[in-house]
């Protein structure tokens, strides 16, 4: 690392350099102060052009040209650049809270709500730069700032703009967060990327990188390695995050999810991510729940509450007006307490019908004797509805529900014409009726966990840093 704490920070025209934020091999980064009336707040890196050879040169001018023609909420803003005599000085967006590891080490370890939070963030700005064919190629906690709860992409220093069918060998980035065919092949393309972020959200969730090692050979050693990464014992993530990791974490690149899928996969869930039009759709929703509920439609109107709540929850967590914000948390209150209501009512219409179904399953299961998958399907069934029916772990339930509805889908294409696919037909739909009723059910426990959860603030307290190389 260069070191320049003896050194007073450089002169520039337009500029006041105050602290030295930190430095690396090719730069070092200072907060400034703009000159004249306004004293806007920026950060500048100062690059000494004796410190670079042809290949950080070029590294350089990428960056610089990949910024200057990007606007993007998430991916940090080059304001100008000059250069003189000795440096070239980047002046870039100022970021008050910090870089995602300090933020990271400062709770330890993230709830998965967090954590999907600033996912997406990261997803929106990797599908504005996989839109243009941009690699950012270093993504790790450090080269990702924070602006309030806003997260940033920073540091293009290894960017390269890669069509999908592109290969580089030149090794970039950081081993702890590359992507293994990088360091075993070096032969990789723009998936890497989505390696390094699996990385980033296993850090988030656990305190610490899969590949946490105490030395270099160690790294390199589990980087070699063909054993899969695992989830540490103990841990609670959701089914939807435990698939992302899973995939993102995939050493072979050819069987990594695409970015498409990582662009569109639940966990990610870019339709809920909190933005200007999370409140307009809420809205829209609400009004249709409203006119269901009146015309006496209640398990519509459940479900329309309950889809208007996913966004009314990022909607609270975009706005930034405090008085706002505390007047949609009590709309929203308004429309959970209803949204209940409607449940009990729904549940007690349900009742009949389950209890139907109940005697229905009776006489199926007795015809299925002789297909022990079908009646395998049908314990794990009866295993969800009791698991339902004593509150203890819903999501457990629901993952039951999904795996029974799964086989019984495929015994009902397979079954002939008959009593018993009519039987199994009446199963598969009242099992479907309860899996809906339960997600609905989650989902309102979910949301008022997050209306809680968004009154708590995110760190302003870790000191603004700027990534270098």
């Amino acid at each position: 690392m260069a070191s320049t704490s003896s050194f007073a920070p450089p002169k520039l025209a337009d500029f006041i350099l105050t602290e030295r934020l930190g430095s690396g091999t090719y730069a070092t980064v200072y907060k400034a102060y703009r000159k004249g009336d306004n004293r806007e707040v920026v950060a500048v890196k100062v690059v000494g052009k004796k410190t670079l050879n042809k290949a950080s040169m070029e590294n350089l001018l990428t960056e610089i040209e990949i910024l200057k023609t990007m606007r993007h909420p998430h991916i940090v803003q080059l304001k100008d650049f000059q250069w003189d005599s000795e440096n070239i000085y980047l002046i870039l967006e100022w970021c008050s809270g910090g870089d995602l590891s300090r933020f990271i080490r400062s709770r330890r370890l993230l709830s998965e709500k967090v954590a999907q939070r600033f996912l997406q963030q990261i997803a929106c700005a990797l599908q504005f730069l996989h839109e243009r064919n941009i690699s950012h190629l270093d993504l790790k906690p450090q080269n990702i700032l924070l602006s309030g709860a806003v997260l940033k992409l920073a540091d293009f220093g290894f960017a390269q703009y890669m069509s999908p069918w592109d290969e580089q060998s030149v090794l970039r980035g950081s081993p702890l967060y590359m992507a293994p065919e990088m360091v075993c092949r070096r032969q990789y393309d723009s998936r890497a990327d989505l390696w390094s972020v699996g990385v980033i959200l296993y850090e988030a969730l656990f305190g610490r990188a899969p590949f946490a090692s105490r030395s270099y050979a160690e790294l390199e050693e589990k980087i070699r390695s063909d054993k899969p990464i695992e989830i540490p014992p103990g841990a609670r993530v959701s089914r939807d995050c435990r698939d992302l990791l899973s995939r993102l974490l995939e050493r072979n690149p050819d069987a990594r999810l695409t970015f498409d899928q990582f662009f569109s996969h639940p966990f990610v869930d870019l339709e809920h991510m909190p933005s200007p039009e999370s409140i307009g759709k809420a809205k829209e929703l609400v009004l249709q729940a409203v006119q269901k509920d009146q015309e006496g439609e209640r398990s519509i109107a459940l479900s329309l509450y309950c889809r208007a709540l996913q966004h009314f929850v990022p909607a609270i967590h975009y706005e930034t007006d405090r008085l706002r914000k505390d007047a949609l948390r009590q709309k929203v209150s308004q429309y959970v307490s209803r949204a209940e209501e409607l449940k009990a009512l729904v549940a007690s219409e349900n009742r009949l019908s389950f209890e139907k179904a109940r005697t229905a399953r009776d006489v199926l299961r007795e015809m299925s004797r002789d297909l022990p998958r079908l009646m395998a399907a049908l314990d794990l069934a009866s295993t969800a509805i009791a698991k339902e029916e004593s509150g203890l772990d819903d999501h457990d339930a629901l993952d039951l529900y999904q795996q029974c509805l799964g086989e019984l889908l495929l015994a009902l294409a397979a079954e002939p014409q008959g009593r018993r696919k009519e039987l199994l037909h009446s199963e598969i739909k009242s099992l479907m009726t309860r899996a809906e009723y339960l997600k609905e059910h989650i989902k309102m426990q979910e949301t008022q966990k997050d209306v809680s959860l968004d009154r708590e603030p995110l760190s302003d307290s870790v000191r603004s840093s700027c990534c270098l190389q």
